[in-house]
């Protein structure tokens, strides 16, 4: 059974935008929560800083939809690229 690409990319855009945006909010009520993720994530995103805003929480949610959906969709891709093949044992 082969995987829907689109379906995986945007399930796994939203999964982990909603990680992150829920860490953030989390972070905005109880300040110091999640602060290693969040910071390690603006270590890799240019335009996100862990600066504890709505503004900047909303360019991570962003930026983590993206990051999630081409990560998806890379998976899917390897494995319907693998399933398509024969099996090692046959």
């Amino acid at each position: 059974m082969r995987l829907n690409l689109k379906a995986l990319a945007l399930a796994t855009g939203i999964l982990w935008a909603l990680a992150l945006f829920m860490t953030g909010v989390a972070n905005l009520i109880w300040p110091g929560y999640g602060e290693g993720f969040l910071k390690m994530i603006a270590s890799v995103h240019p335009d996100y800083h862990a600066v504890r805003s709505i503004g900047d929480l909303i360019v991570g949610t962003l930026y983590a939809f993206i990051d999630g959906a081409i990560g998806g969709l890379l998976l899917g891709w390897l494995y319907n690229l693998f399933i398509g093949k024969k099996r090692f044992s046959e």
